[in-house]
């Protein structure tokens, strides 16, 4: 008889505790999501369902979970004419890397890299030549629905074939935005910024968007970019942007040519027997004077990065009153739209 009343207690007690448990919510769905090499497993969990609220604090009822963001994965390519100049093989001349190019960045996010990432080869320690970095560029992501505002962006490297990569100098740039489409980006320190003109897909499998093909041309805009001086079915970033306005002048206002000869006439190492500086002097060093980025702003002479501006106005498709001939007072303006944010 104890041993009956002993089970009967029991199971009274096991019911009693169970009735005690507070109701749990069990999410009905979930999902699972990867970039490659990490997953990510979920459930979705209580939607919401109501919002209270005091006219001070808000309540929410159910339960809430933060937007999960994967990076996304995108390999520009883009030319940069003023490296492309009295190039061979297709390839930008890296006359920067050995000694010029500094490991930070820069734009605005300062991004740093190891200086082993200017060797030959780079870290991959391959020594293929088309890899070897160029110089610092700026890539940005911009809103599909509004090509003014910059949703990401980042500092990169440009190697000589054009791919542009991270700061170890051979991976793919990444950026930390939830999958969806964007218009892709690039800017220079002296040369006119470019932009897709339609928006591309973007997610964690890496998309290439190439910026070079003349025959295929992706770039917003009109006459965005160049084929002067460049090899054949190639375009490439306008050179000769000096004062970093984001537009070519020759001879005008906002001419490009005042900041080569100031670079040049101020150079304190421009003198000859302590006499006055001298035109034809070059000045050595990463400036942004330098258009055709061989270390050297040359105001007078053959070598003169003058010319360059000149080129660049007088070729310029846009360049035409009523279909007459060129002029040297033309202003071309990149075409990137700006808008307050950027």
């Amino acid at each position: 008889m104890k041993n009956k009343l002993l089970v009967i207690g029991l199971l009274t007690a096991v019911f009693a505790f169970g009735q005690s448990i507070e109701r749990q919510v069990i999410g009905s769905s979930g999902s699972t999501l990867s970039n490659g090499s990490v997953s990510i497993d979920f459930t979705v969990g209580e939607l919401v369902v109501t919002t209270i609220s005091d006219g001070t604090t808000t309540l929410t009822q159910g339960f809430h979970q933060q937007t999960i963001q994967l990076g996304i994965k995108v390999n520009p390519i883009a030319f940069l004419q003023g490296a492309l100049l009295n190039s061979s093989n297709n390839l930008m001349r890296d006359d920067l890397r050995s000694t010029l190019l500094t490991t930070t960045s820069p734009y605005a996010d300062a991004l740093t890299c190891d200086v082993t990432v200017f060797d030959l080869g780079g870290t991959s320690g391959t020594g293929v030549t088309s890899d070897d970095i160029v110089d610092w560029v700026f890539i940005e992501l911009r809103d599909e629905n509004d090509n003014t505002l910059v949703r990401a962006s980042q500092s990169a490297l440009l190697q000589r074939d054009g791919d542009i990569v991270g700061v170890d100098g051979v991976s793919d740039l990444e950026f930390n935005v939830m999958a969806r489409n964007y218009h892709v980006v690039v800017k220079h320190r002296n040369h006119l910024g470019i932009m897709t003109a339609n928006t591309v897909a973007l997610s964690n499998t890496l998309v290439t968007v190439d910026f070079t093909d003349a025959n295929n041309q992706i770039t917003f805009g009109t006459d965005a970019q160049t084929t002067f001086g460049m090899p054949t079915d190639t375009v490439a970033m306008w050179a000769g942007d000096s004062n970093g306005d984001g537009r070519l002048n020759y001879s005008g206002g906002l001419s490009d040519v005042p900041p080569i000869r100031s670079q040049v006439f101020n150079d304190p190492d421009n003198s000859v027997f302590g006499g006055p500086p001298v035109a034809s002097y070059q000045s050595e060093g990463l400036f942004d004077t330098d258009i055709d980025m061989d270390g050297l702003t040359v105001y007078s002479g053959a070598a003169s990065d003058v010319l360059h501006v000149r080129n660049n106005i007088f070729n310029n498709p846009s360049n035409s009153v009523f279909g007459g001939p060129p002029t040297s007072t033309y202003l071309f303006t990149q075409q990137l739209p700006e808008g307050a944010n950027n």
